[in-house]
Formats: C-alpha cells, structure tokens, sequence
C-alpha cells in the first residue's frame, strides 16, 4: 500500500471506526483475497463493532498494494460509497511527496593560470550540482522541539482521535449531616481548572456533583459500557473525601456525598480489559483528590535554603476521614484477586496511602492546583509520568505539614496528551 494511502486510512480512523458497518464486509474481504478466513475470524472476535472496525482499518496497511482500492471497491458494493469518496478526498488533500532531485552534470571551465603554467589543474571538471531552487527544503521543527519525534516511537500511546476521548469528573462538595463529613470548600475551583484543562487536551469533559455512592457507581457503569472504538483513552477524576480501605490492587476509598465509601479498586476495575472491551489496549487515567488516611507527616529536616511555602492560615483543609474495613467481600465482585491484572491502568493519588490530602478554601487542592500548572506547561513536550514526578516534586516543598503524591502504573506505553 502506496504511503499515501496509509495516511489516509490513519487520518479517516475515527469516522470509518464510528460508522463503518463491517458486518457486510467479511465474505467480500475473504472472495477478494484480502483476508484469509481465520484472519477475518480473529478480527471478528476483536470486540464491539466500533473494535472491529477499527482492528480492520488498522490490518488493511499490511494488505498489499491492491488492498486500498480493492478496499474502496468493496465498501462501494455493500452501501458505503459516502466512506469510500471520503477516503479518495483525504488523499487528494494530503500534500504530494517530494520527487527525486535531478543531479545533473554541469560543466565548469578552469583556465590555467598563463603565468603559472607548473599548476595542474585539470582543463575541464564535470561536477553535479544542484540548483537552490530543486533543493528539498526541511519541514519547520515544531514549537515545542524536537522530543515530539519520539511520539511516533513503537512505545507510545498513539492519541489520533478528536476527541481523545471521555474524561469523567466526580465533584462531591457538600455531604449529608449523618454522614459526619465536612463541606468541601475549594474543591469547585479544583473542578473548573480540570474541566478547562481536559477541554483544552482535547477530551469530552463530563462532570457530575454531589453524588451519593451508588450515584456514583452507576455514573461510572455508564460511562464504562460506553462504545469507546472510535477513541484513544478515557479519564476518571474524583474530587472527594477518602479513607483506607481493604485492597489487593489499589489502596483506599472515595465517599459518596452520603457518606458510604468506594474502594479504588472497584472503580478502576469498572474500566479493566473484561469489563469494558471497548476500551482493551488504550490507556485507562485515574486523578483522585483525596486523602489516603489520618497520619499528618510534618516531614525531616534537610539541608536547603528554602524551608517550603507556608499554608495561609485558617484555611487548610483535609479530606481525611476514618479508616474503613468492609465486613465481608461477598458485594465486592469487582474488587477480589479473581480478575486479570489491569494492563494500561495509570491511577495518580494526591497523597501517599494513610496520609491527608490537603485542600485550601481560595485556591483549591495542593494537588491540583499543581497538576493544571504542570498540564499546562509541559504537556506538550514531555509524557505524563514525567509530569506527575514534576507534581509530586512540587507539592512536596509546599506547607508546614507534608504531602507526597504518587501514582500506580500499568502502563505499557509512554503517554503524551494530544496538544494543538
């Protein structure tokens, strides 16, 4: 397949994957030779349509030469022709390659200098040279340098969808009075510098307050058996107060506004390779603002010239509450060792487990408040685990007690945020 043709199936990914019908398409793909039948068997059995088709999209570049007409033919004869023409429109729109420089022979007479007939030069050189003008000019080097190259590398997430995909916000402020937990304060500026910062990293923002527990587990449920085929990766950010839990994979707990906790574990494993399909080999990204249990640290001693900015005073909160245990693991299903490990998981906690979170009424959590700042300025030039050592770096100098964020990967690949 000419390369051209590549780069068109690659840029019309996401609309072929929203409304390519593939179910028309086996038997012709297996008459016309491109695919074997266990080849269109394996990708049959890739998931949901929108899985499917994306899978077939991406095995057409291995296809041969024949395989992009042969392609359009096909989608022409089962009803898809509006696909087909906009295929033939994305390669027309792509610029043309470069062609060969012609180095031709230039002939360039050299008299020898009459006064000095002892040199030797030679009375004619034939030289190839090329004019300025059939020179192949060098593409601009993006803005934000030259690390944007590595983006295509075999280790890294690759985000061609717009948009990326689905980032969820759970804002839980205001908890009922039985619930013995305390408002909130600041966590909507938490919410609006997030819900601005993943408009702007391309994602459709989806945000939901006060929300009681099952609320939030069916929020989540919805948003898990979502058809995710034509995107690139789902976010999960959940502002609230948290405690310790019982875990075998992630530590700790998040509140629901009625004070009935969910531990980590279930949330992320909503999102894992048997529960949600759709999304099986694409990154998983979970932010949590809460606290990870009661412990205060007031960190050691070491030798600098700054001891760290101070909180301003009456205004530090937590989001700390106590540790919580469940009887039994019988209503748990989703949180037992029974299920796979979880592959392209990254979930980042704003504290280290069994320690507060903390959260000022003005400008919202230390955690956040860091994390849009490191999103904003780095996210085009450098991934995202370099990013969260840069968060965890800075909040750790901040206050008179200490707070260290950190983060459990299961990522497989270096994930860079799609940046205009």
């Amino acid at each position: 397949m000419e390369e051209a043709q590549r780069r068109a199936l690659r840029r019309a990914r996401t609309r072929l994957v929203a409304e390519l019908r593939v179910a028309p398409l086996w038997d012709p793909l297996e008459e016309r030779g491109l695919f074997t039948r266990p080849m269109v068997e394996e990708l049959q059995s890739a998931g949901s349509r929108g899985e499917q088709a994306r899978q077939l999209v991406i095995d057409l570049e291995t296809r041969g030469k024949q395989a992009f007409p042969i392609f359009l033919s096909i989608l022409r004869d089962t009803g898809q022709g509006d696909l087909a023409d906009m295929l033939i429109e994305e390669c027309e729109m792509l610029p043309a390659p470069l062609q060969p420089v012609d180095l031709r022979p230039v002939e360039l007479d050299l008299h020898r200098d009459k006064q000095n007939k002892n040199a030797n030069f030679p009375e004619r050189l034939s030289i190839p040279i090329q004019a300025e003008s059939e020179r192949p000019r060098m593409p601009p080097v993006p803005a934000w340098g030259l690390s944007v190259d590595k983006r295509n590398h075999d280790l890294v997430y690759q985000l061609k969808a717009d948009p990326c995909g689905y980032c969820l916000i759970l804002n839980n402020v205001n908890f009922s009075r039985g619930s013995d937990l305390s408002t909130r304060d600041g966590s909507d500026v938490d919410c609006k510098k997030l819900e601005k910062r993943f408009k702007a990293l391309r994602f459709n923002v989806l945000t939901r307050r006060n929300l009681k527990a099952e609320e939030m587990v069916s929020e989540l449920q919805k948003l898990a058996r979502r058809d995710h085929g034509a995107l690139d990766c789902c976010i999960v950010v959940i502002l609230s107060h948290g405690c310790q839990t019982s875990h075998i994979q992630f530590p700790g707990g998040i509140y629901g506004t009625d004070g009935k906790p969910i531990p980590i574990e279930k949330i992320v494993n909503y999102f894992n390779g048997s529960n949600c399909p759709s999304l099986r080999g694409k990154p998983k990204l979970f932010f949590i603002q809460a606290c990870g249990g009661e412990q205060r640290d007031q960190g050691f001693l070491v030798d600098c010239d700054s001891s760290g900015d101070e909180a301003p005073g009456g205004s530090l909160q937590s989001d700390v509450t106590p540790y919580w245990a469940p009887e039994g693991h019988a209503d748990e299903p989703d949180a037992v060792a029974s299920l796979p490990t979880p592959s392209d998981i990254l979930v980042s906690y704003s504290t280290f487990p069994g320690f507060v979170s903390w959260r000022e009424v003005s400008s919202g959590s230390w955690y956040v408040e860091t994390l849009d700042s490191v999103l904003q300025q780095y996210a085009r030039s450098e991934d995202l685990l370099n990013m969260l050592l840069r968060v965890a770096n800075a909040v750790s100098a901040k206050g008179k007690y200490k707070q260290i964020p950190g983060c459990f990967n299961f990522l497989r690949k270096k994930f860079f945020f799609a940046c205009e």
